[in-house]
């Protein structure tokens, strides 16, 4: 199964293309392989979670305040974010394996860091380090599936991809409350950043088994881009994850304006480079097809829909129901479940449904949110945790419907040789909008609750999630057939 690009080397934005023995050696992606990088993306999602059921242990032992605290979630996330596009670019440039390799090894030693941090100053600088590492390595991930395989193979890893990203997610939380309920070696909250060392280090000495591919031409530095780029996504994340902290001042306001100038600036900065036959951070011919800039519109809502879901569901666990980390997670594994097995067989599915898929996922989720919102408005405070846990699992085969196919449709036209900056642009807007959604439903459901009750608060919260539903529903009618 060899790639070969029917582009001429010299057409705009098709100039990085790789060579026939390239393309060989990135025929296959074995077993071994495949999870060697998806465990690299699972530990950057868990330690985005992971952290969340261990605050108040780290705050009272390192004297953190509430503002520390939040940068100790935030750093990690922000620094994530912001490395996601270059970090792909460099695997297109320098080889995904190596990249790879970096990024682990980077994220291994950051979480040893973290593990032994003696302040909370230095826990919050070691999270940045955290979360820049992932960055260099999670981009690989999805770039070296794209360039590796092809057909029912490249379907099926795209599906587990999906899947993986789901059931880290409740991991994360499942996991950090048991570390810390279980206080091993009297560590207490440590034990959630040490776990991360035995598993870097053993996909590290599994890591040989992982394709190396990269662009036949390394593509330049676009300085002006990832300048544009960084201060656009600095100023939205600001906003997003800092504003509520920072009790919105007026200032704060000033950013969209910001990044909306630099996103002008830097579509004709790379509209004019990729026309020079440059190499732009962002090359508008690739963001431009019909399959990544459908699949990214549904992609936001879809993404701001489960953050704010999984941001409220937390709150509602924990605050109402007195449920810990532990025990709010638990709950939560009918929808992993549910999401990792149904994500294993939406291949097969597409097949049968094309882009229907989609608009029957929206559906499915649209139905789970109701009824969880109708379930809650007429049973609050004694909610029965049978229905609960079986709306849940609707709701997770709702998302898994919808996830791993728009994962395949947005990249689905992006040449091997762009694969990691693809990557790179699928995950940042995954990331922000999911940040975004958990910002936006946490706040909305934090002033609605002081003002109506909780589940009054939780209700009307979930409805308007539905409505996101159904506009991923509108959009999918005019999605493409999944490739």
């Amino acid at each position: 199964m060899t790639h070969r690009e029917a582009p001429p080397t010299g057409a705009p934005g098709t100039q990085e293309q790789p060579s026939p023995q390239e393309a060989d050696k990135a025929a296959g992606l074995s077993t071994t392989a495949l999870v060697v990088v998806l465990t690299g993306f699972a530990l950057s999602i868990v330690d985005f979670f992971i952290v969340n059921v261990a605050l108040t242990t780290i705050g009272h032992d390192l004297n953190g305040g509430e503002t520390a605290l939040e940068l100790v979630v935030s750093g990690y996330g922000i620094a994530y974010a912001l490395g996601l596009v270059l970090g792909g670019r460099l695997g297109d440039a320098y080889g995904r394996r190596r990249l790879f390799v970096w990024g682990l090894i980077a994220f291994t030693l950051s979480s040893a860091l973290c593990g032994v941090a003696p302040s909370v100053g230095f826990l919050i600088a070691a999270r940045l380090l955290q979360g820049a590492a992932a960055a260099m390595l999670v981009p690989q991930v999805l770039a070296t599936i794209q360039a590796a395989t092809e057909g029912q193979a490249r379907a099926r890893a795209i599906s587990l991809y999906g899947a993986t990203a789901g059931l880290a997610a409740v991991a994360g939380q499942i996991l950090g409350g048991l570390l810390v309920s279980l206080d091993i070696a009297g560590v207490g909250w440590r034990s959630v950043f040490l776990i991360n060392v035995p598993v870097g280090v053993a996909a590290l000495l599994a890591v040989r088994h992982m394709p190396d591919t990269r662009a036949e031409r390394r593509p330049g530095f676009d300085l002006t881009g990832t300048l544009l780029f960084g201060v656009a996504l600095v100023c939205v994340l600001l906003v997003i994850v800092e504003g509520q902290a920072l009790g919105w001042p007026l200032w704060l306001w000033a950013l969209p304006v910001v990044a909306a100038a630099a996103v002008v600036a830097l579509f004709r900065v790379e509209r004019r480079l990729e026309a020079e036959g440059g190499s732009p951070l962002l090359p508008p011919s690739v963001l431009s097809q019909s399959g990544m800039r459908r699949g990214l519109l549904a992609m936001v809502p879809f993404s701001i829909g489960f953050g704010s879901f999984m941001f409220v569901y937390a709150l509602v666990a924990q605050d109402d129901f007195g449920l810990g980390g532990l025990g709010s997670g638990a709950v939560l594994s009918p929808f992993a479940s549910a999401f990792f097995v149904v994500a294993l067989f939406t291949p097969k599915i597409a097949a049968v449904l094309g882009r229907r898929i989609v608009t029957l996922g929206a559906t499915v989720q649209g139905a789970g949110l109701l009824l969880m919102a109708l379930l809650i408005g007429v049973t609050w405070p004694d909610v029965p945790v049978v229905l609960v846990l079986a709306v849940l699992a609707l709701t997770g085969v709702g998302q898994a419907l919808i996830g791993p196919t728009l994962f395949r449709m947005i990249l689905a036209d992006v040449p091997p040789a762009q694969a990691g900056m693809g990557s790179g642009v699928l995950v940042t807007s995954q990331q922000t909008a999911t940040a975004l959604g958990a910002t936006v439903g946490g706040t909305l459901y934090l002033a609605l609750g002081d003002s109506m009750g909780h589940s009054s608060a939780a209700v009307i919260v979930l409805a308007l999630l539905a409505v996101f539903s159904v506009t991923i529903f509108a959009i999918s009618l005019r999605l493409p057939d999944p490739a």
